[in-house]
């Protein structure tokens, strides 16, 4: 056996990573609150879907908050242990309507249309082919549905972008890539959605809960704060790096059709 095949592949290496730490996903304040997830509860009240799409579901928050105003939530992640997460805290919150399929984003296993709302939220930098997700998206939406898709944006400047993707990897092995505004608009626009609405935001991570959560060990912890204080002033400047590593990262709302 070679070395490649004992490696885990990226899907084994995501279930591993979430797996793992899905409790915390659940009590995390940076996941369980935000004007993003009352952004995404409003259009749910105002739409009144019949069967939602809580897509790259982690702690189940974006299902949580449109349950009460839909007739089903799905709730699809590809780690099977994050779902046992998600249909407990559902039952504990009396939530009934929600249920779980674990899946990959680039396949999922449902029928064209089966759904008329979908949200994703803080997922899609995790996915092995983002494009691919979000045509899986657009596939299993029925015509003119509301989706909202919300995560960590890359900035402008390849400096600071590249530093970005280097801390979100020694923090998470499993993240791929926080892409730009510019490629999010391209993404949906070639899965066939058309966008509506964008919201831009910014918010701070705090660094001992931001790697605590994820159990990012020590020596990787520890090369991200060395990143953080070889950083450029342009860099340490754009995300706000504090004395004890905390930061400040870029996040952008988007609302399409």
């Amino acid at each position: 056996m070679t070395e490649d095949q004992t490696k885990p592949s990226r899907h084994a290496l995501v279930d591993r990573q979430f797996g793992a730490t899905a409790a915390a996903y659940v009590t995390s304040r940076v996941h369980a609150a935000g004007a993003d997830l009352d952004r995404i509860a409003e259009r749910a009240r105002e739409a009144r879907p019949a069967h939602v799409l809580d897509l790259g579901a982690g702690g189940g928050h974006a299902g949580y908050a449109m349950a009460p105003h839909a007739g089903k939530v799905t709730a699809c992640d590809l780690a099977p242990r994050m779902l046992e997460v998600v249909s407990a805290e559902a039952e504990r919150r009396g939530l009934a309507n929600i249920a779980v399929q674990p899946a990959a984003a680039e396949a999922l296993p449902f029928a064209d249309g089966t759904f008329d709302f979908l949200a994703c939220r803080f997922s899609t930098h995790h996915w092995r082919g983002a494009e691919a997700g979000l045509r899986e998206a657009r596939r299993v939406l029925a015509p003119n549905s509301p989706a909202i898709f919300m995560d960590v944006i890359a900035p402008a400047d390849p400096a600071a972008d590249t530093h970005l993707q280097a801390v979100e990897l020694l923090r998470d092995l499993s993240h791929v890539r926080d892409y730009s505004a510019a490629q999010w608009l391209a993404m949906l626009g070639g899965a066939g959605f058309a966008v509506t609405r964008m919201t831009s935001a910014r918010l701070r991570m705090d660094f001992a809960d931001w790697t605590g959560r994820m159990q990012t060990p020590p020596v990787q912890a520890a090369a991200i704060r060395a990143l953080q204080l070889a950083a450029s002033s342009e860099v340490s400047a754009h995300f706000e790096i504090e004395p004890d590593g905390s930061f400040t990262i870029d996040t952008l709302l988007i609302e399409a059709v």
